[in-house]
């Protein structure tokens, strides 16, 4: 049902020194600063040649990455995104397999423009897993 890794991502308490290592240090490709008012973030994407890094950072107070933050001042890999055919079907196999879809279970716009949902850690081995329609 899953198909390829689209991104990890990485959670960091200051975007653009993130960004700039791995722009200047690793020599890799970075987009721009998106905010995502919704998710209550702003991402930069580090393109690789097989899959992306997403850098997330807290958009105020009350953003879930504020939250992680605290836990981890440092920063630490936040969740993999998966991507799937149909959001909603990979939703409805997901509930009936007794994983627990986060929040009110509707997929909302990620920053790639397309559905997204989130999977409980609880489920996956600790892991946050990102699911995004293809």
């Amino acid at each position: 049902m899953i198909g390829r890794l689209n991104h990890v991502a990485i959670a960091v308490p200051d975007l653009s020194a993130a960004a700039r290592n791995y722009r200047e240090v690793l020599g890799a490709a970075v987009s721009a600063p998106q905010a995502l008012p919704e998710h209550g973030v702003t991402v930069v994407f580090v393109e690789l040649a097989n899959t992306k890094i997403e850098l997330l950072a807290p958009l105020g107070e009350a953003s879930p990455i504020a939250k992680f933050l605290s836990r981890n001042p440092d920063g630490g890999t936040h969740h993999l995104c998966y991507e799937v055919e149909d959001i909603r079907n990979a939703r409805d196999r997901m509930r009936a397999s007794g994983v627990r879809v986060l929040g009110d279970g509707e997929p909302r716009i990620g920053a790639h423009g397309k559905p997204v949902l989130f999977l409980s850690p609880k489920d996956f081995s600790g892991v946050l897993l990102e699911l995004e329609e293809a």
